[in-house]
């Protein structure tokens, strides 16, 4: 991996949307999410990681680092298993394991954080690895993001086919 980042940066993101929605909200029928005061359409940060997410999966496919933890249709104790199985940790002799190594939780942390992008960059609270006594704790990521928010008030229109 490069040099970690030393000094805070601040960034904006400008994206455009014609004829499309961004982030649908599931409390409104799926239409786009706007602020209700003012009409401005919102995206939120839940929503612009998945973006990066799926980018990154996309571009970085197969590149040691890269893997998504976070993923659709994938459970994360699959994800933690290879975690797991890099480490030679049977999940069964965990409580042995730990008395022999009392810094099994650390190693595994630091599989995670070297293995997924995600993770090193948003951060995560690993609380699947509780249900087998370890504590990953909560890593947190040097990306932090916040709701998206348009230029324009936006008016949803409902088009029909």
């Amino acid at each position: 991996m490069s040099e970690p980042i030393k000094n805070r940066y601040d960034f904006v993101v400008y994206f455009d949307v014609e004829n499309g929605n961004p982030n649908g909200d599931p409390d409104a029928g799926n239409m786009p999410r706007v602020d209700p005061e003012e009409g401005y359409g919102l995206v939120t940060d839940v929503c612009l990681k998945r973006k990066i997410r799926n980018y990154v999966e996309a571009v970085k496919e197969g590149e040691p680092g890269f893997d998504i933890y976070i993923k659709d249709s994938v459970p994360l104790n699959a994800s933690d298993r290879k975690a797991y199985e890099h480490l030679g940790i049977d999940s069964k002799e965990i409580k042995k394991l730990r008395k022999d190594d009392p810094e099994l939780d650390v190693k595994v942390r630091d599989f995670m954080c070297e293995n997924y992008y995600d993770i090193r960059t948003f951060g995560a609270v690993m609380t699947t690895f509780v249900k087998d006594n370890l504590n990953c704790g909560q890593v947190r990521g040097p990306v932090q993001l916040t709701f998206a928010r348009s230029v324009e008030p936006i008016i949803p229109q409902e088009v029909t086919i």
